[in-house]
């Protein structure tokens, strides 16, 4: 495994790229990248960059296929999972452009079987507040899901059962919602869903490797899984059938940008539908659900964000668009059960469309984590803190910081969470976990390096 490993620091050579990056940018991004897969201990992972509009970084990294000792290249196509909803989204919304339907329009108007089919719209299915069961919520691959189904079997099955919910009441995340939009779709439009994908939006923006998947192509990335901490292990994909219109895309990072620019640019779709993707959809007593039609609403650093997570077995994906910056960042990886492509893709818009925020560094980490390995045992360095801090730490502060951490048992880890300035210093938040509970440490830090702030919280 360890010819593999070292293969994983290696980036392969980027495609031709249309936004020029700086040499010690690019060389910045390559660090990131090959740090983060080689923390990770996943096989390889890819990752495209658009800044300006334009695609301004693409690389590879690791092994598509282990056993054969396959580097991962440009070429190589990741199953990107429920990223797919946003396309499934954007289909109907260019139906509906088309006068073919509403997204407005009753589910029971083309499937009136289905529970409560006659309160549930189009709409409340692309936002998932539609109160239909989810029928993968697993983050594994069951034995079901290795033989082949059809739409129409799992569409069946779960939205005939009970609603979770009101229809509009709360949102809940559900497959079934986006399996089940793809089948209206193709009784509305009489067309194949993927094909018209392919027809409508695909060939346009000249997304080559993007398809269905299954099948797989031969120089596809292979797929793997973990257990615990263990090595990657082969893992089977779900078999066809079961993804169709919730996760059933594979595609390059690179082609997947290209659909990113598209949406930075509005084409494709009407002015209108564009509206109507991006609008945040709120529940029926006006509550908030960060959630639009495949996309969830956020921000990283301050910085507005259109994004969506995907998993499938053995694969997981994360793509991230900031209208603000002209920019997006995709990050696509072959071994799910890895907290790896959502930090990575963070770190990355931090550093390239929030420069100014200072990275954590882990000689930081590393002095907070012994200062509080002291204090669980009632003692501190004083020429480390401030006169203000010293005089917070008083004989009974210490009492009551060793008996408390104390009882939290071992320390096992502290993890930097944000940074940001005030009042002439720098405010770190960090968690640190123990072997029965979990901390917030609240911090704040002179110029000189001296803490002036130390608070452990609940």
């Amino acid at each position: 495994m360890l010819r593999f490993r070292s293969l994983a620091l290696a980036a392969l050579a980027a495609c031709t790229l249309f936004a020029q990056l700086p040499p010690d940018l690019e060389k910045r991004l390559d660090e990131k990248v090959a740090s983060s897969l080689r923390a990770s201990g996943a096989p390889s992972v890819s990752v495209a960059v658009v800044m300006d509009g334009k695609l301004a970084y693409a690389k590879a990294f690791g092994a598509a296929d282990l056993a054969a000792n396959r580097p991962a290249t440009l070429a190589t196509r990741y199953a990107v999972g429920s990223i797919s909803k946003q396309f499934t989204a954007a289909a109907l919304l260019l139906l509906a452009e088309q006068g073919k339907l509403s997204l407005d329009d009753r589910v029971s108007h083309y499937f009136p079987a289905l529970t409560r089919s006659a309160e549930i719209t189009i709409r409340q299915l692309l936002s998932h507040t539609s109160g239909y069961e989810d029928y993968a919520p697993q983050d594994y691959i069951i034995p079901e899901w290795t033989q082949p189904t059809t739409p129409a079997a799992v569409v069946d099955r779960w939205a005939g059962k009970p609603l979770d919910f009101d229809p509009g009441a709360k949102w809940q995340y559900s497959n079934t919602n986006y399996v089940l939009a793809a089948q209206i779709f193709e009784k509305a439009s009489g067309q194949s869903l993927v094909q018209f994908l392919y027809d409508r939006i695909f060939a346009p923006l000249d997304m080559q490797s993007a398809s269905a998947w299954p099948p797989s192509l031969p120089a596809d990335a292979s797929a793997y899984t973990r257990y615990a901490a263990g090595p990657p292990r082969p893992v089977a994909r779900e078999a066809a059938g079961w993804y169709y219109g919730a996760g059933e895309l594979a595609m390059t990072p690179s082609d997947l940008a290209k659909w990113d620019i598209a949406f930075l640019n509005h084409r494709i779709l009407s002015a209108a539908s564009w509206d109507a993707l991006t609008r945040e959809v709120r529940l029926a007593n006006g509550d908030s659900t960060h959630y639009s039609l495949g996309l969830e609403i956020g921000e990283i650093d301050g910085i507005p964000v259109f994004e969506h997570t995907g998993e499938v077995s053995g694969f997981i994906s994360f793509n991230a668009v900031f209208p603000t910056r002209q920019g997006a960042v995709v990050v696509l990886s072959n071994q799910d059960v890895v907290n790896l492509v959502g930090p990575l893709a963070r770190q990355i818009a931090t550093l390239l469309f929030a420069p100014e925020r200072k990275e954590l560094r882990a000689t930081d980490t590393a002095q907070v984590r012994l200062i509080l390995a002291a204090l669980q045992k009632g003692k501190m360095d004083r020429t480390l803190f401030t006169a203000n801090a010293n005089a917070y730490f008083s004989a009974t502060a210490l009492r009551d910081s060793r008996t408390s951490l104390a009882a939290l048992g071992k320390l096992q880890s502290v993890t930097a969470v944000s940074e940001n300035q005030r009042g002439g210093m720098t405010h770190r938040s960090y968690r640190a976990t123990f072997a029965r509970k979990s901390v917030s440490l609240n911090i704040y830090v002179l110029p000189d390096g001296k803490y002036e702030q130390f608070l452990i919280e609940e």
